[in-house]
């Protein structure tokens, strides 16, 4: 069975991206950024990956699943991870590249592609609303906390959801301030 990893960036009070959806106060520059390019090649857009030059093979994830507004971030492609299996959640879009599959329902599409019985992991990429509504199938939280406030924004899990207990799995604190904390599912309370 395959499992379900929100593998996002978040400000110290809890924010994925500002107000408008924008990450530019987020750190793009530290050993952070070294570690996540060697060990999480597969995270990286299409563009990134050319522009550094990495044809690393896929080592945590096959497949991205991602809310409207993440995937139509502003100059973003319309094939932002042509390496991954893309699948976007939206009632509203309606023309997409052949290789983005549009979603209307995410938790019967998660329960579905965690049934599959080859390949890698599947990744949330975002947003908090999609988060909370997936919350039931999160297998994994891998959080990479920025040394930022941003007061104001759009929150790591946004809407009503039932409470989850995560247990720690590990941690790492860079040199930059960005501190990689993951979290495996632990019982419900």
């Amino acid at each position: 069975m395959r499992t379900l990893t929100y593998f996002v960036a978040t400000s110290l009070d809890g924010f994925i991206a500002d107000p408008k959806g924008g990450f530019g106060d987020f750190l793009f520059e530290g050993d952070h950024m070294t570690a996540l390019v060697e060990e999480y090649p597969d995270t990286l857009p299409a563009q990134a990956r050319e522009a550094m030059g990495i044809d690393a093979p896929n080592q945590h994830f096959d497949t991205i699943l991602m809310g409207r507004a993440t995937y139509q971030v502003p100059g973003g492609l319309p094939s932002p991870y042509p390496h991954l299996r893309q699948y976007v959640v939206s009632t509203r879009l309606s023309t997409t590249p052949e290789d983005v599959q549009v979603v209307a329902d995410p938790l019967a599409e998660v329960r579905e592609l965690k049934e599959e019985s080859d390949g890698l992991g599947i990744w949330l990429c975002g947003g908090g609303r999609l988060a909370a509504a997936l919350l039931p199938e999160i297998d994994e939280l891998v959080l990479k906390v920025h040394p930022i406030v941003l007061g104001k924004g759009i929150p790591l899990f946004a809407g009503d959801f039932p409470t989850a207990r995560f247990a720690k799995a590990s941690t790492r604190v860079f040199d930059s301030g960005v501190v990689f904390a993951s979290y495996v599912k632990a019982d419900v309370v």
